[in-house]
């Protein structure tokens, strides 16, 4: 679905004259400060850009067709010098009393953006300068941004857009498993985990930790049974948390890289291939949006169980995980100490995962338009 704000013309874009609060005359025509390079920066993320405006009585002596087409083509052909473009301008041309279904805040002018499909709510918007614009944007169940030039211009709007908080909440609820995820993908720090097996939440708390995000987890599941249900719907709940979390993953790094861990990734030059010191693990990942996940472990894990979680179990949560992410994901391990062969792939993955989350502009890292 398509990201769109949806923007107010007089007031929010151009200045709206007083006493008669018609752009009428290219005289007359003045643009917000900071308009167009705010609106330069929200095109480069991926927004799609719609005006809806009121214009009273257009197309009557009051506003006449011609007065009101020659500034507003203008004002249309200076944002397209600067490389913005709008889909659409939608214009309600009736007065108050005539009740119309187009006047803001009735939504009677976006009805084909409300079709299922068209328009990502969760990350749309209406800017405007009045209440109206504010009570359509609840209408259209987008969120609203109030424009004032002195409290909240431009730059700000921008800000506030381009750096919306990553975060999201997964309930997850099966017969087997209860499981609640939230995850704040820029503060770090704060992470509480609690699935009823102590070293998994040790591990888990290993992803957040070198991940350098916050996670919230709680996992009440069937252990009574065994661990695998537990372990299975995690991975899928966070996977599913952290992509949501992630949204269109426009700025992010995309690309994992490899991490070293103790005896199990200690390749010491010149010693022997079966040295028990010629050990690493591994961990390359790829947010691409295609799931993928290979696990390799070179020598069998040596103990069948660590503090309660099955070493069975470690690939399957990293494949559940990878598939409700949509990551791409290599994970591979050397003979070692179990408990270090465990922990460095789930520090691993912490650390790959902190490169390819990280914000490093507004561009989508991909050739594609999609990730």
């Amino acid at each position: 679905m398509q990201k769109y704000l949806f923007i107010d013309r007089d007031g929010t874009l151009i200045d709206e004259p007083k006493p008669s609060e018609q752009v009428d005359s290219y005289e007359l025509l003045k643009f917000e400060p900071g308009v167009i390079s705010a609106l330069k920066s929200l095109s480069a993320a991926g927004f799609r850009l719609v005006i809806v405006t009121n214009q009273d009585g257009l197309g009557t002596d009051s506003l006449p067709e011609e007065s009101f087409r020659g500034p507003n083509n203008l004002m249309l052909s200076i944002f397209e010098s600067e490389g913005i473009t709008f889909d659409e301008v939608l214009i309600c041309p009736h007065f108050p009393h005539e009740n119309c279904s187009c006047r803001k805040p009735k939504t009677g002018l976006v009805t084909e953006y409300l079709k299922p499909g068209v328009m990502d709510p969760e990350n749309s918007y209406f800017i405007g300068d009045r209440e109206s614009d504010a009570a359509m944007g609840k209408n259209m169940g987008i969120n609203s941004i109030r424009y004032d030039r002195s409290s909240h211009n431009w730059q700000k709007i921008a800000e506030e857009i381009l750096t919306k908080p990553r975060t999201a909440t997964v309930v997850r609820n099966t017969r087997e498993t209860r499981i609640s995820v939230f995850v704040d993908l820029d503060h770090p720090g704060h992470s509480e985990i609690s699935t009823g097996i102590g070293f998994f939440d040790h591990m888990l708390d290993q992803i957040a930790t070198h991940g350098n995000f916050t996670l919230k987890l709680h996992c009440d599941g069937d252990l009574n049974v065994d661990e695998h249900h537990s372990v299975e719907d995690t991975g899928i709940a966070l996977g599913e948390a952290l992509k949501k979390a992630l949204g269109d993953k426009r700025g992010i790094g995309r690309f994992g890289f490899v991490l070293a861990m103790d005896e199990v990734a200690s390749k010491i030059e010149g010693l022997p291939d079966d040295s028990i010191t010629n050990h690493e693990v591994t961990c390359a990942l790829d947010i691409s949006g295609r799931p993928y996940a290979v696990f390799s472990c070179n020598a069998d894990f040596q103990r069948e169980v660590v503090g309660g979680l099955p070493t069975e179990m470690v690939p399957h949560f990293f494949h559940s995980l990878a598939c409700a992410m949509g990551l791409t994901l290599h994970l591979s391990v050397t003979k070692g100490n179990t408990h270090h062969q465990v922990e460095a792939l789930f520090k691993g993955f912490g650390r790959a995962l902190r490169t390819a989350l990280r914000r490093e502009g507004h561009d989508l890292p991909s050739t594609k338009g999609v990730l």
